[in-house]
């Protein structure tokens, strides 16, 4: 956005609470890999330009990755500085932070869609000697007791962080929810590719038929790996972890499971299907059918699996809640946030004149959530700012 805003020449700072790639640094585990190639990192004026196009980057990578974006551009970067509060005051917004107070006639939240882990409130009934953990605490292995460990989420992170704990020779159990199963490669090449070049990355949020539910859609099954694996509950089961139902509830040191694992995986495999029958689709209208053999994995492979999980004879010592995040507005004194405290918005345009959303999944596009995805929002967004600014434009969405 920073970019963006100088190259239409509008006067701007950019608050940051830590320093330049700050959550990078501090809320990431250490083996972490990036879920997308390295040729698709790509934002205004810049993108990957080193030896391995086709890897993954990790997290010491992305930091450089980032920090150069930002030398690059000569962004306005005020580090160290914390947001306190944002309010509307005399048609602009007064912005309050441990430095000072800046007043402004605009302002963009790119502050993050995941600054807290979202713990369910059955975690309190966990009983006390196990241990508990959110992906932005787990580092490595090291932390962990040496027992069992119950790894509640199947997205990526779920089975990112089941995957990594079952390779150091704890028992993993983990517990499936709502998910969505990719394959790492298709015919040839990573399924990103497929992806980027049909153009299913950049469906819009007014063109699908319901954007609330596209945009809670799970983070897909993928890790990005030298060998480009693919990672799935088949991998996981096959390494010798268990699987049990979505986690329902914790009644007298039992974790109690819901019984619906088998749909659950089945539709998973069903829309994994549908979307390698949409890329077959495409190939053939781009006259890409020559490419690649077009297989399909075995379903999912699901058992009589247990509905109950004895938290207190010792087996399990830690859990991990894989069970997504949420954003943090405390600091947002504007009426611009909904029941669940998240920003009403169109496509990143919220009801409050001036003040902007960017960072969000699917804010724009299917790929808001990506490196990639950042650019295009930051366009469209910035366009629409400079409009409001010139007062060619009206103060609703």
């Amino acid at each position: 956005m920073s970019r963006c805003l100088s190259e239409r020449s509008i006067d701007h700072v950019v608050l940051e609470r830590g320093t330049v790639a700050h959550s990078w640094k501090t809320q990431r585990w250490d083996s972490l890999r990036l879920l997308t190639p390295n040729w698709l990192s790509r934002l205004p004026g810049y993108e990957y330009d080193g030896d391995e196009p086709d890897g993954f980057m990790d997290m010491p990578e992305v930091i450089a990755f980032i920090e150069r974006y930002a030398a690059v551009v000569s962004a306005p970067v005020l580090t160290e500085t914390t947001v306190s509060s944002v309010r509307s005051v005399d048609g602009g917004y007064e912005v309050i932070t441990n430095t000072g107070t800046w007043r402004c006639r605009a302002v963009v939240l790119a502050s993050g869609a995941c600054n807290t882990a979202s713990v369910p409130l059955i975690a309190e009934a966990v009983p006390s000697d196990i241990d508990m953990l959110t992906p932005l605490e787990y580092r490595n292995v090291d932390q962990l007791d040496d027992g069992g460990v119950l790894v509640v989420g199947a997205s990526a992170t779920g089975l990112q962080l089941a995957d990594e704990i079952q390779g150091s020779g704890r028992e993993v159990t983990i517990s499936v929810g709502n998910h969505v199963r990719i394959p790492r490669t298709y015919r040839g090449m990573d399924i990103q590719w497929w992806m980027d070049a049909s153009g299913l990355l950049d469906e819009r949020y007014d063109e699908v038929d319901d954007v609330t539910r596209a945009r809670k859609v799970p983070s897909p099954q993928l890790i990005g790996t030298p060998d480009r694996r693919m990672l799935d509950l088949n991998a996981i089961t096959g390494g010798g972890a268990r699987i049990r139902g979505r986690l329902g509830t914790i009644r007298d040191g039992t974790a109690l499971f819901s019984g619906g694992l088998r749909n659950q995986c089945t539709l998973a495999d069903l829309k994994m299907n549908r979307l390698l029958d949409t890329i077959d689709k495409w190939a053939a209208e781009a006259g890409l059918d020559e490419g690649g053999e077009r297989e399909r994995h075995p379903p999912t492979r699901v058992g009589d699996e247990p509905m109950a999980l004895d938290l207190t004879d010792g087996s399990i010592r830690t859990i991990v809640w894989a069970t997504g995040f949420r954003p943090d507005y405390s600091w947002l004194d504007v009426d611009v946030l909904d029941h669940k405290n998240r920003v009403r918005h169109d496509g990143g345009v919220t009801t409050a004149p001036g003040l902007y959303l960017i960072g969000s999944t699917f804010l724009r596009r299917r790929k808001s959530s990506f490196i990639h995805g950042a650019g295009d929002d930051a366009t469209d967004l910035s366009e629409h700012l400079a409009g409001y600014l010139d007062g060619n434009l009206a103060t609703t969405p």
